[in-house]
């Protein structure tokens, strides 16, 4: 069976997460966020950390259990169903090999709002080019080249938010030091639950640790520590710099109602009018060079899950093809960069293509992420057949607290991104049943 090579450290994985994730992901969202929960944009934070960690919970217990680059498929596969597991995957793909589309082509937009003169298309080829070189190389050989991107990406949002920060202590203009906590006076659980449904989709990128499990060099928990680190990381910058953010914010929430093109500019605006104007840039810059590296992370994770599907031959066999020398799924990270540099030439034409993108993505994640907690408690309560109260807070109570409030984030997703999934899922319906006989002989390998 091949296998994939075990040179993976905590510190690689962290580094692979935060990559993907994004230090500062929430600065686009800012605005949006603050309109609708009425200035409550930490309080949003707070309770979209504390959603995601019942998910990164479920993540880290199947990790330590099940070590394999599959994942949510392999998790699903074993814990509930083969087929299911299948399915599950097929899902997973509008996630994994969507999302990297979606951060180059963020990426050519914003290198070229800062250099106009190069057009979106060729920033977007040199983006794939590169990172996909990185992701043919292995991992942990251009591990220094991502260490160097995060620490970027990280001295950049500390410079900003150590200039924010003096400002704030050094004006003698007099602000509401917890209004970010609790809102204004149109504040209600029912917007901030809605803004929270926005703003997990910050923590996307995390459960890409999971798909690395087999390439893990350490202990057998080190990848479950690396997941809950990673959320934890998040978590805080996230709220740090929203909480910097909104002190300093010179719209009210009303205006940034009454203005929605304004929205999505608002930290940005802040940064360049409130704290400096070279800041501002370097921010700009940092988000470019940022969406590139998360792509590579995405594509890294998208061509493990095409290798552990591949292996299982639930997909052709090429993609469980693995190079002598790297040790990475060669064939699937070549076809991965491929499929997301097709998608991103029909998003580029498309008004709404980075839209329509992101929408494919969150409906992939999140049904992932409910079935991953299904699959606690198939795994655990059923097949391992665990018994006493621990057991029932552990892969019963926790699994089903996640289900309920990852439903409602579902629930928001635009139409037709559910009518996209429902496609999706068909098509992945149709190649079970014309691979029927191999999916019989997984189903009993599985069973055993």
């Amino acid at each position: 069976m091949q296998q994939l090579s075990k040179t993976m450290r905590f510190r690689d994985m962290v580094i692979l997460g935060l990559l993907f994730i994004g230090p500062a992901a929430p600065i686009g969202l800012f605005g949006v966020l603050d309109a609708i929960s009425d200035g409550a944009v930490v309080l949003v934070y707070i309770v979209a950390t504390l959603v995601m960690a019942f998910t990164a919970f479920s993540y880290a217990r199947m990790a330590n259990a099940l070590p394999h680059a599959g994942a949510v498929y392999a998790y699903c596969s074993i814990g509930i169903h083969a087929n299911v597991g299948f399915l599950v995957g097929w899902l997973l793909l509008l996630d994994y090999m969507f999302i990297p589309a979606v951060a180059y082509l963020f990426s050519g937009i914003s290198f070229n709002a800062l250099i106009p003169e190069v057009p979106v298309w060729v920033w977007t080829c040199l983006a794939v080019v590169l990172t996909t070189t990185l992701n043919l190389i292995g991992i942990k050989k251009s591990a220094k080249i991502t260490l160097i991107i995060l620490l970027f990406e990280i001295i950049v949002l500390f410079a900003v938010l150590f200039v924010a920060i003096w400002l704030i202590a050094t004006s003698d203009i007099s602000r509401d030091w917890l209004k970010p906590f609790w809102g204004g006076d149109l504040f209600s659980w029912a917007n901030l639950f809605n803004a929270v449904s926005i703003a997990v989709l910050s923590y996307l990128g995390f459960d890409a640790i999971a798909t690395f499990s087999e390439e893990n060099g350490g202990s057998h928990n080190l990848v479950s520590k690396a997941i809950m680190s990673c959320l934890i990381l998040a978590g805080c910058l996230f709220v740090i710099q929203i909480y910097v953010g909104a002190l300093l914010n010179p719209y009210n929430s009303a205006y940034l109602r009454s203005h929605p093109e304004l929205q999505g500019k608002a930290y940005y605006n802040i940064v360049n009018q409130e704290i400096n104007l070279y800041l501002g840039w370097a921010l700009s810059l940092m988000k470019a060079i940022g969406a590139s590296f998360a792509a590579m992370v995405g594509q890294a994770a998208a061509s493990r899950l095409l290798f552990s599907m591949g292996r299982d031959k639930r997909l052709p066999s090429f993609f469980a093809k693995v190079g002598k020398k790297s040790g990475v799924p060669a064939m699937a990270i070549l076809c991965s960069a491929l499929f997301n540099l097709c998608l991103v030439v029909i998003a580029a034409n498309h008004d709404k293509g980075l839209a329509a993108l992101v929408s494919f993505v969150d409906i992939g994640a999140l049904t992932a992420f409910i079935m991953l907690h299904l699959s606690v408690i198939g795994y655990f309560k059923f097949k391992k057949r665990s018994k006493g109260w621990r057991s029932w807070v552990l892969n019963i109570f926790m699994p089903i607290i996640g289900i309920i409030v990852l439903l409602p984030v579902l629930l928001h997703i635009d139409n037709d991104a559910k009518i996209v999934g429902v496609i999706w899922l068909a098509i992945g319906m149709i190649i079970l049943y014309l691979n029927k006989e191999q999916a019989q002989l997984v189903c009993l390998e599985k069973h055993e």
